[in-house]
């Protein structure tokens, strides 16, 4: 008997999810819990492994059907089984490749264009199976047929060997400079053109109208709401690292060595915002109409920039973990973040959230309030700058320090400035002088 494939029950809160890419097609070989299909939901986006080994038999519901869960969306024969792979609608290139040709032969007077429209099929196939076999997103693989490109050539950096964008244009960039590697020797020149545009701009088509996909759909409005809901202020401190910083310089490697995961930066600032809200539960409290919720636990919510958009992993009891459980957690979430294996209840229940625009550059941000948390921190890029500093007899002297710019966002509805100013104060505090042992 054929195993059905199912949109799965991803949370007690989720009813439907979006199908955005099968990572098979019908005739496929599959073992059991190898991933199957991918899925955005409102919570979370997730690779959704195969209930069984064997065949994909069919797919029954294509690329961006949205169904309620439990829907069956394919099945899966035996490999005893006889398969016979069905033809579905569901591979969304076949539709309108096949309409190109219809249309051709509406037009009699030409009988060289039968023979010249039948090679287009194929190759949009094939081009679609190399898409299908490489980690890619919809904005990598628009590019790649923009210029003709099989993404099997292009080597990814991205985790799991992921095609970024940064990839495919530097790609194509070592193709225009060296003709003899290129793979589409005859492209025009308005390719080259868009080859030459900056590689970190956002929009690489321009003059397509593009649907926004479910999850920027999602931020879109969550960004919107938090605008309304509440009082967004800002403040910002100027903060010392360099104590952490030689710190990190001496550890990581053996840090490494001993825990099997980075020594990076972020633990550091989450343990001197949880060492703070201990002290001040206010930040860390949520309105509840005129009520004020204080929890009882810091459910820390940590900001992951993915090639696909934004997502909010939570560390729960954040409070109850040392500094290896913290980098050892923050480094999970990220990991399963960026290879959409998180779980819906990850994503979500957080009091404080950190998001870190300093990795790309940014000397700090005005960060939007994840709701319905009371406060943010963005946490800006560390750089060494000239300093005035003081000794304990009063003598001024300049020296190179390692400064980070820090900014809270907070809700004034519950916030006061003078307890946001106190919050960030004694952050800055635990920063400098710290003296916790990094594990």
């Amino acid at each position: 008997m054929p195993t059905d494939i199912v949109m799965p029950q991803m949370g007690e809160s989720i009813f439907e999810g979006t199908i955005t890419k099968w990572l098979k097609k019908p005739g496929d070989k599959v073992q059991r819990d190898e991933p199957l299909f991918e899925i955005s939901t409102d919570k979370v986006d997730a690779e959704i492994p195969a209930p069984a080994a064997g065949i994909l038999q069919d797919i029954r519901l294509a690329e961006g059907a949205t169904v309620q869960v439990n829907t069956v969306v394919g099945t899966i024969a035996s490999d005893g089984e006889s398969v016979t792979p069905k033809s579905t609608p569901s591979v969304a290139p076949a539709a309108p490749a096949q309409a190109v040709p219809a249309r051709k032969e509406s037009a009699p007077a030409k009988p060289s264009a039968p023979a010249v429209e039948p090679k287009q099929p194929p190759q949009v196939s094939q081009e679609h199976q190399e898409e299908e076999h490489a980690r890619s997103s919809p904005l990598v693989r628009k590019i790649a047929r923009e210029h003709n490109l099989n993404l099997a050539q292009v080597p990814g950096t991205g985790l799991g060997g992921r095609i970024t964008k940064q990839d495919i244009t530097a790609f194509l960039e070592r193709s225009q400079a060296s003709p003899a590697a290129s793979t589409m020797p005859s492209a025009p020149a308005p390719a080259a053109k868009s080859v030459g545009s900056a590689p970190p701009a956002p929009a690489s088509i321009p003059g397509d109208l593009v649907p926004m996909t479910q999850m920027r759909k999602i931020i879109a409005q969550r960004m919107i709401e938090s605008r309304r809901t509440s009082a967004h202020v800002h403040c910002m401190f100027e903060v010392d690292l360099t104590r952490i910083v030689h710190l990190r310089n001496r550890n990581k490697s053996g840090f490494e060595k001993r825990n099997s995961v980075r020594l990076t930066f972020m633990p550091f600032f989450a343990r001197a915002v949880i060492i703070t809200l201990q002290q001040f539960p206010i930040v860390n409290a949520s309105i509840e109409g005129e009520s004020i919720r204080y929890h009882r636990n810091i459910n820390l919510g940590i900001a992951v920039a993915l090639d696909w958009g934004l997502i909010v992993p939570v560390q729960k009891n954040a409070d109850e973990l040392n500094f290896l459980g913290l980098q050892r957690g923050i480094s999970d979430l990220g990991e399963r973040a960026r290879s959409k294996k998180l779980k819906p209840d990850e994503v979500e229940g957080s009091t404080f959230t950190i998001t870190n625009p300093g990795q790309f550059g940014a000397v700090f941000g005005l960060p939007i309030i994840n709701q319905p948390n009371s406060a943010i921190l963005g946490v800006g890029g560390i750089t060494k700058s000239p300093l005035v500093v003081t000794d304990e007899d009063g003598n001024d002297s300049i020296a190179i320090r390692s400064l980070v710019h820090l900014t809270l966002g907070y809700d004034h509805r519950l916030i006061d400035g003078a307890i946001a100013d106190q919050f960030m104060a004694q952050v800055k505090k635990t920063l400098e002088n710290w003296s916790e042992e990094v594990g």
